[in-house]
């Protein structure tokens, strides 16, 4: 732990120049104690670094000095590769390792290459969940992470869709993929390779079974096929509507005029379509299928009751 430290602390002189006891002290979470003992023992091992004492001293390294230990360890060369996803990196148990990592890629650069790191990290950031949710709450993705790592077999009790709506399943698991603030696990099992959300894992049991990914699987090429697929299905249907220019406006129809437009839009299913097209409000008419018109109908005559019952009841002495 000790040897660990040291290395931090000099990179942390190399990395950011003259600091003081405190400064370190705060970087490391030891007491400046623990600072002072520490300098002594890397000057006592040949490290050129020197203190300079009053209200601008601090410690700092001869001009010219570059230490070769900023060798990354295993967890700290995959934390790098998410670098730009400090909290997907933090949820898979690396945060820690992302801090160290960058710290020394960081000690790494010459000056101007640093210099220029700084600036793309104050300008640039990346928020990947939606505005409308937060990310789902996994409470196995570090275990699933580390079998993804480890490349072992998992037992997984699973809740999904369609009946039976919980199951247990022996998976080979591939990968991990993290879309819109939400991970999923693709995974190989008895029905080939499927993709599982990891917040709806019930319960997952690691076992000692080692597997080979399949030869020539590739995680980036399977997840745009499955996007495709997962599009193709998507809009199976049809919807004749009139829209308002509003409507059309917000259904990114072209419209045809000042007055009503009449378009065909892809529905999901009659479900789905419900719910979308209810948020359009009196922008939109549906004329067909009548399944669907028929169910917007009905849910607009409960809405008229319902407002109007509570409306006559306000007006009541």
């Amino acid at each position: 732990m000790r040897a660990s430290r040291l290395v931090t602390l000099l990179l942390l002189l190399q990395d950011r120049g003259r600091m003081t006891a405190r400064q370190l002290a705060a970087e490391l979470e030891v007491s400046v104690r623990t600072v002072y003992r520490d300098v002594e023992a890397l000057a006592a091992a040949g490290i050129p670094l020197y203190g300079d004492a009053g209200h601008a001293g601090g410690y700092r390294l001869v001009d010219g000095y570059r230490t070769r230990l900023t060798g990354l360890t295993a967890d700290e060369a995959r934390a790098a590769f998410l670098a730009a996803l400090p909290g997907p990196a933090a949820e898979l148990g690396l945060g820690e390792a992302l801090a160290t990592a960058r710290l020394k890629l960081r000690a790494a650069l010459p000056a101007e290459l640093r210099e220029h790191a700084e600036r793309l990290q104050e300008c640039f950031l990346l928020d990947a969940p939606g505005w409308y949710g937060d990310a789902d709450r996994a409470p196995h993705l570090t275990a699933v992470a580390a079998a993804v790592w480890d490349r072992r077999a998992v037992v997984l009790r699973y809740r999904r869709w369609r009946a039976p709506e919980e199951i247990e399943r022996r998976v080979e698991p591939y990968g991990l993929v993290l879309k819109a603030g939400r991970w999923y696990l693709v995974a190989g099992g008895p029905s080939g390779i499927r993709t599982y959300r990891v917040d709806r894992i019930l319960e997952l049991r690691s076992l000692e079974e080692e597997f080979d990914r399949p030869d020539g699987f590739d995680l980036a090429g399977y997840w745009d096929g499955y996007l495709a697929d997962f599009r193709a299905r998507l809009h199976t249907g049809e919807a004749l509507v009139r829209l308002t220019p509003e409507g059309a406006r917000r259904l990114g129809v072209t419209p045809a005029g000042d007055g009503w437009t009449r378009a065909r839009v892809p529905i999901e299913s009659v479900d789905h379509a419900h719910g979308e097209f209810l948020r359009l409000g009196a922008d939109v008419e549906v004329l067909a299928p009548a399944e669907l018109r028929d169910r917007i109908a009905e849910t607009a005559r409960t809405l008229a009751a319902r407002y109007g019952t509570r409306a006559t009841e306000a007006d009541t002495p």
